[in-house]
């Protein structure tokens, strides 16, 4: 694992030489929550109230998340057009939607942007981000982000993506062994299916559920597999637990001889939109202009349940080019595009008992910049 580790941070110390990574960005400086150039001026926004943010210390799952009227933020077209490129892993996965809407909703080229959406795995991703290459990466803080961001890359999270509804069931799923029942199952030694493997956010919650049940993510063997493999392991005994994401684990709910053990934190994002020193830095502007379109897209398409709307389900599923039946066979998601406070804390701890990070976490002023979001809303401290 120091292999990856220190190879990560080599990387990142290489790409600091070129001209697109000198960029300054102090975290302490009066400027810095918005990115750099000067001290950025906050207003108040028309149908942005008090419940455009919550306190991010605020982690009750029951949390209300935040949110604008409809149809705003209002627009506010940049002087000049500027282009922007998004790399995401999948187009086609329901937390990608609300960028797949502002896109065919045309909510990015109200902003004055022209924003191309570019499918890429996150490791790929990292290096154009850093460089300037790619402007933005719709992802998750993963060990491989926070790997770079050691090593010197200028890589902030600034917006979230979503939490789950209390009815899902996508997490952790195990197969009871003889005198087992979902309170009582003995998970140290098992062998584990996953299609991401060590270094994903889902370190936090997986430690999280393994915990109450006797283990430890040390004590559990990985095998990554296939997202069409995952399931077909699980039930044929080629593992005997998984990370079951929607809509998969809908095969294996109710089912005897299979328990969920638990998911995502409920009212806590893990993932969301990652900057690179050109929105950070150079063109603030249209950093907080890409947010406030996503964040406007939230608020008129997924406020609620927005799943309760056949004719939007329809929709968004030729969008995404989905089976409808599949997208309606899960709960809504809970859009959010605020960060809560210490999550990238307890993600790190997460991945240091995985053993794919090394050293002291790094401070939630290296790994997350809110400022952005919040100015699109005209949240003042």
């Amino acid at each position: 694992m120091r292999r990856h580790f220190y190879g990560a941070v080599l990387t990142a110390l290489t790409l600091l030489t070129s001209t697109a990574c000198t960029a300054s960005h102090d975290p302490t400086s009066p400027a810095s929550g918005a990115g750099g150039g000067g001290t950025r001026t906050v207003r108040p926004v028309t149908g942005c109230g008090t419940g455009s943010w919550t306190d991010p210390a605020d982690l009750s799952p029951t949390r209300t998340p935040a949110r604008c009227r409809p149809g705003t933020p209002a627009p506010q077209p940049l002087p000049k057009p500027r282009k922007v490129t998004i790399a995401t892993g999948t187009l086609s996965a329901e937390y990608v939607a609300p960028l797949q809407v502002s896109l065919d909703k045309r909510e990015f080229k109200k902003e004055g942007l022209d924003v191309t959406l570019k499918v890429l795995p996150t490791p790929d991703s990292l290096p154009l981000l850093a460089k300037g290459d790619i402007d933005a990466l719709w992802a998750a803080p993963e060990a491989a982000v926070m790997n770079g961001v050691r090593g010197g890359f200028d890589i902030r999270w600034v917006a979230a993506n979503f939490s789950p509804d209390p009815k899902s069931k996508s997490g952790l799923w195990v197969r009871l062994r003889d005198g087992e029942s979902g309170d009582r199952v003995r998970m140290a030694g098992r062998r584990m299916g996953t299609m991401i493997g060590k270094g994903s956010v889902i370190a936090y919650p997986m430690e999280k559920a393994l915990g109450g049940h006797g283990g430890g993510l040390d004590e559990i063997q990985y095998q990554q597999l296939g997202a069409a493999d995952v399931l077909t392991a699980l039930q044929n005994g080629g593992v005997d637990s998984a990370w079951l994401l929607d809509p998969v684990w809908r095969r294996v709910d109710g089912k005897p001889g299979y328990a969920f053990l638990g998911g995502q934190p409920l009212g806590e994002p893990l993932g969301g939109m990652l900057y690179g020193p050109r929105l950070l830095n150079d063109d603030v502007d249209a950093g907080v202009a890409l947010l406030r379109a996503y964040i406007r897209t939230v608020n008129t398409y997924f406020a609620d349940d927005y799943k309760a709307d056949a004719t939007f389900v329809t929709y968004l599923a030729k969008l995404l080019k989905t089976d409808e039946a599949v997208l309606r066979s899960t709960p809504s998601l809970r859009m959010d595009w605020e960060i809560r406070a210490g999550t990238t804390d307890r993600l790190q701890a997460a991945y240091r008992a995985q053993g794919v990070t090394e050293g002291e976490s790094l401070p939630e002023s290296r790994t997350v910049d809110r400022a952005l979001y919040e100015e699109a809303v005209g949240h003042r401290h």
